[in-house]
C-alpha cells in the first residue's frame, strides 16, 4: 500500500487542502462582491500551482535517486506556473469604453497562484499571512478607496437613455469631438432605462455644445447634463 500511495502522501494532502482553504478565502471575497472569477476559479488556481510545486519537490525524487547522473531544478516548474497564469489572469480583465474593470481579480489570481506555490513548498506561516494581507488590501482597503475617488473634482456628463441607446455610439461623438473618457459607469433603472456617467476632459474644451447636440440625436436618449 504504502509503494502505491508513497510514504509522503500524507504531507502532500495535508498541503493540498492548506492550499484550498487558503485559495478559498481570496475566492469567496471575490464571489461575493459578484467578480468574474470567483469561489472556484481561486481554489482551482491555489490547488493546482499547489500541485505543481508538489510534483516539482516529490516528484522526481526516485529518479534521482536511482540514477546519480540526474540533476534537477524543482524552480524550473514553479516558474511555468507563474508566467502561464498571466493568462487566466489576463481573461478577467475587460475594457468597456474607457473604463478597465477586472485588475484586482487578476492580480488575486496571481497571488493565489503564488500562494498555492508557497504551500507546496511547505511554507504554511508564510502562506497564512500572505492570505491574511491579501484579504485585507482587497475587503478593507476596498472601503477606504471610497473615501478618495479617482475623479472627484471633475466634472462628468450624466446620459438617461432607453434601452435602444448604444452606448458605442456615444464613444464615437465623445472621440470625434476630441475628448478623452477616463471613467465610465452604468446603472439600470426603472422602466429599461440606464443611467451613465462618463468623466472627461470637458475642462477648456470648446466642443461640448457640439458634443451634446451629437448625443441628443441618437436614438434612445431621453436627458444629458453635465454634473459636477
Amino acid at each position: 500500500m504504502e509503494q502505491f500511495i508513497g510514504g509522503d502522501f500524507l504531507v502532500i494532502v495535508s498541503r493540498l487542502f492548506i492550499a484550498l482553504i487558503l485559495s478559498g478565502l481570496i475566492g469567496f471575497e471575490r464571489e461575493i462582491n459578484n467578480h468574474s472569477a470567483g469561489f472556484r476559479t481561486h481554489i482551482l488556481v491555489g490547488v493546482g500551482s499547489c500541485l505543481m510545486m508538489i510534483l516539482s519537490i516529490f516528484g522526481f525524487i526516485a529518479f534521482m535517486e536511482q540514477y546519480d547522473n540526474i540533476r534537477f531544478d524543482p524552480a524550473r516548474i514553479p516558474s511555468y506556473v507563474i508566467s502561464g497564469i498571466g493568462f487566466l489572469g489576463a481573461g478577467t480583465i475587460i475594457v468597456y469604453g474607457g473604463t478597465i474593470k477586472g485588475l484586482t481579480t487578476a492580480a488575486s489570481i496571481w497571488a493565489v497562484a503564488g500562494i498555492g506555490l508557497v504551500v507546496g513548498a511547505g511554507m504554511y506561516s508564510v502562506a497564512i499571512v500572505t492570505t491574511l494581507i491579501i484579504l485585507v488590501s482587497l475587503i478593507f482597503l476596498n472601503q477606504i478607496e471610497h473615501f478618495f475617488p479617482r475623479f472627484k473634482s471633475s466634472n462628468f456628463i450624466e446620459i438617461i437613455a432607453s434601452e435602444e441607446f448604444e452606448i458605442h455610439e456615444a464613444v464615437k461623438s465623445i472621440e470625434k469631438n476630441h475628448f478623452n473618457i477616463k471613467q465610465m459607469e452604468i446603472k439600470l433603472l426603472e422602466g429599461n432605462q440606464r443611467r451613465i456617467h462618463m468623466w472627461t476632459n470637458m475642462k477648456g474644451n470648446k466642443n461640448l455644445i457640439y458634443l451634446f447636440d451629437d448625443i441628443s440625436k441618437l436614438p434612445g436618449v431621453v436627458n444629458i447634463t453635465k454634473r459636477s
